[in-house]
């Protein structure tokens, strides 16, 4: 009720890390993966195929995200890509998903990973 009252976030949708490799891993994948950690997170390795956007940037940073694609968004736990996902609904994106378990359990799964993988 408080949220009907005051308009309360949408609902995110989540998948898990591999149903997002999957996704962008597709020839004729429409998905785009975009990282939200900030840059020396990223650089210390990534989901493979991620483009990184940092969740301190995204709001000047929002003409790179693509409005006719699905957004898949991780980060290093799935809190920032939560956040960012509220984040890209209020501006008017729909086909917003967040990746639950982020960078953590995309290694804990062996899943592609580009970039330094310590």
């Amino acid at each position: 009720m408080f949220d009907r009252l005051f308009g309360g976030a949408s609902k995110i949708s989540s998948i898990n890390p591999r149903e997002a490799w999957e996704r962008v891993s597709q020839k004729d994948s429409n998905a785009v993966l975009i990282d939200v950690r900030e840059p020396w997170e990223y650089n210390s390795g990534h989901a493979k195929g991620a483009k990184n956007i940092p969740l301190s940037q995204l709001g000047r940073r929002l003409a790179e995200v693509p409005k006719n694609r699905e957004i898949l968004l991780i980060c290093q736990s799935g809190n920032r890509s939560v956040s960012a996902a509220h984040f890209l609904q209020k501006q008017g994106l729909t086909q917003v998903v967040n990746v639950s378990g982020g960078t953590t359990v995309w290694r804990m799964r062996g899943l592609p990973l580009d970039g330094k993988t310590r």
